[in-house]
């Protein structure tokens, strides 16, 4: 059985690519269209959402519980909707997203407009509008390396960040102009007709999809291998611990940010529009210059500079005396904070093989999102028992605390492993009739090595054994022949006999150097002797 060399695969060194480079492709341009105008329909969902709800009732709670209601999805459905963007087309799933979004406006719109409203059943809706965003975010994080070279991601990624901070300040305003001219009911009625026209420009896509012999993943299987990668991967778990860290402390000045604009002089709800959007303007300005920071500062440095930086913009709006302070912090705020998050979601984006891309970003949305709500509750709680200014001094100190720390005790973010699709042939057929969900399948790998080189072997089968869990397998383990010290048995169990296949559809350039890497040890024949067992039940 010939196999593919890894002399081939070696990329070329792409020339440096500009913040505007992705929108020369035009499916991207396309999407990108599509994900600013859904975010601007999530921001003027949010705002008028909270307006209706204080229409309906005096009460604080209920009114902050509509910002619950909208985000608590995507951190409860983050790996089952990463899943299903796995499994699942991506095109018809991402047209889906925004068809369930407009129904739930026009739900909304027509409950509202018949005066049934009430504050339980806005609630019950805008958590419904949640359930759609929690299944959007996944697939279209998904799809963003479909659409761009592997150079231009960075300046994608940033693209999105643009989008998503303009849709901060273009949705609210625009909400707010039709909720002062119309009336709630006709934001939601926008938004059903937005939606609708995105659903319809996805589906211009002429996605082409992979074709595979094998059966879909189950759903649950799917969950389970997406958690396995995410666990056993090395740079997911510096990557995840960063992100959440960062969101823990910097969500203070975020969350606090109207108590803040009410304490400088002449505060209002003009001031506290004002910051935000210089925030969302400071970091829309940065991402367009993040492609020239990354050609000079690697992910980590990003992430540590941009983290300091975020932590003395806290400090100095803490203590502004007026807006005049304030607002050009705000901006050096929103900078450092699209620097970290970008920096972060490329190195994700580069850990993860597209197999499981959207299951593994769907977990790291569900760090940020769950350290977000965290931090917020944190910030607020320490407000509560002190002032606004102690709270957001307290979060800075640990922003910086927390920096130095993972700077020392975490391993670097960034990747050597080569996650290229590679072709690779699947085992020959078998002697006895298989159903492809028959199973577990054992499958062991007998090496003959030279005793000088054990320490080595067992290095790289250290390296093995998290490489084979990590796609999947139940169990691994390596023994040792007692009567022929020099022959060791690698053994691993898949769950089925289409699981053990469908590892053969995922191999990448580094499984394939890995592999090398293992087999050169072997000097017992041409190659090592593989063997599959498939369980057998016995009958009492």
């Amino acid at each position: 059985m010939s196999q593919p060399s890894i002399t081939d695969l070696s990329p070329v060194t792409p020339p440096p690519a500009g913040p505007w480079a992705p929108l020369r492709q035009p499916v991207f341009r396309m999407l990108w269209g599509v994900w600013a105008t859904a975010n601007a329909c999530m921001w003027m969902n949010d705002v008028a959402a909270a307006w209706l709800m204080t229409s309906l009732t005096s009460s604080p709670v209920m009114v902050a519980l509509v910002q619950s209601a909208s985000t608590l999805p995507v951190f409860l459905l983050g790996l089952p909707s990463g899943a299903l963007a796995d499994i699942l087309d991506r095109r018809r799933y991402f047209m889906v997203t925004q068809i369930w979004v407009a129904v739930v406006a026009l739900l909304v719109c027509f409950v509202v407009s018949i005066g049934a409203m009430s504050a339980p059943v806005l609630l019950a809706l805008t958590f419904a509008n949640g359930v759609g965003l929690a299944m959007r975010w996944p697939v279209f994080a998904a799809i963003i390396p479909e659409l761009v070279p592997r150079h231009q991601l960075s300046s994608a990624l940033a693209l999105n960040g643009v989008a998503m901070n303009a849709s901060r300040i273009v949705g609210p305003i625009l909400a707010g102009a039709i909720i002062a001219s119309l009336g709630s009911a006709y934001v939601f009625a926008l938004n059903a007709t937005l939606s609708v026209l995105a659903a319809f420009v996805i589906s211009r896509w002429r996605r082409e999809q992979k074709v595979s012999a094998l059966p879909g993943e189950r759903f649950v299987g799917a969950m389970r291998v997406g958690a396995q990668y995410v666990w056993q991967s090395r740079p997911m778990h510096s990557i995840i611990i960063r992100v959440a860290l960062f969101f823990l402390q910097s969500t203070a000045l975020l969350g606090l940010l109207p108590l803040v604009a009410r304490g400088l002089r002449g505060g209002d709800a003009g001031t506290f529009t004002l910051l935000l959007a210089s925030m969302g303007f400071g970091a829309i300005t940065a991402a367009l210059f993040l492609p020239r920071l990354r050609r000079r500062l690697d992910s980590d440095r990003l992430v540590a500079y941009g983290t300091g930086v975020h932590a003395l913009a806290t400090l100095v709006v803490s203590v502004a005396p007026n807006i005049v302070v304030a607002t050009p912090s705000m901006m050096v705020a929103g900078a450092a904070w699209i620097t970290v998050a970008n920096s972060l979601t490329v190195s994700a984006q580069m850990s993860l093989p597209d197999w499981v891309r959207a299951r593994g970003m769907s977990i790291f949305q569900m760090a940020l999102m769950g350290s977000s709500a965290a931090g917020a509750a944190l910030w607020g709680q320490i407000a509560t028992w002190t002032d606004v200014r102690t709270s957001l001094v307290a979060a800075a100190l640990c922003a910086i605390t927390a920096a130095v720390l993972t700077k020392r005790l975490l391993p670097p973010t960034g990747t050597e492993e080569d996650l290229t699709p590679t072709e690779f042939a699947r085992p020959a057929g078998t002697e006895i009739d298989l159903d492809l969900r028959e199973g577990p399948v054992l499958v062991t790998i007998e090496y003959v090595i030279d005793p000088a080189r054990t320490d080595e072997f067992l290095q790289v089968m250290q390296d093995s054994r998290r490489n084979r869990l990590r796609h999947g397998m139940l169990s691994w383990s390596l023994f040792r022949d007692a009567a022929q010290p020099n022959r060791f048995v690698e053994h691993f169990v898949d769950e089925s006999w289409v699981e053990h296949l469908r590892h053969f559809e995922r191999m990448t350039a580094f499984d394939i150097a890995l592999r090398e890497r293992r087999f050169s040890f072997h000097v017992g024949g041409a190659t090592p002797r593989v063997t599959r067992y498939i369980a057998q039940s016995v009958r009492q």
